[in-house]
């Protein structure tokens, strides 16, 4: 049986290594088992990274609807809930977009959900500093 020459494979192999490595610094990018080791653990931030950040992003949205609630004298809790009562499907994400560049629409679900909260009966304190102890 022939012998197998694995010479040009293994510079294949090294050179794609090294060049998905080629923006890290010092020896990561240019040592191959450094870049090796490194591309391994870039990977697993990835991975790890792409789940944390839908939990960043779902922060970010609840902030922008608090914010835009409480100018709308509700916080964001009772907002939910009383979105939640008049049966309006909307998703954190569309309802921050919505705070942050059409503040008509906001307020007018900020409306839908306080004629809801008051039709079940459960519009108590709905001012921004509502329940914090003495005023």
């Amino acid at each position: 049986m022939a012998r197998v020459k694995r010479a040009v494979n293994a510079h294949k192999k090294r050179r794609a290594v090294l060049e998905a490595a080629s923006g890290y610094r010092g020896q990561r990018s240019r040592l191959y088992r450094k870049a090796k080791e490194q591309l391994l653990h870039s990977a697993t931030y990835n991975y790890r990274d792409r789940k944390v950040r839908k939990g960043d992003f779902r922060k970010l949205w609840i902030t922008r609807i608090n914010a835009a609630a409480r100018q709308n004298d509700m916080t964001y809790n009772r907002f939910m809930q009383g979105l939640k009562l008049a049966g309006i499907p909307l998703d954190r994400k569309v309802l921050a977009e919505l705070a942050v560049n059409d503040a008509a629409a906001f307020t007018a679900l900020v409306g839908s959900a306080r004629s809801a909260l008051d039709d079940a009966g459960q519009l108590t304190g709905t001012t921004a500093g509502a329940g914090r102890g003495p005023s």
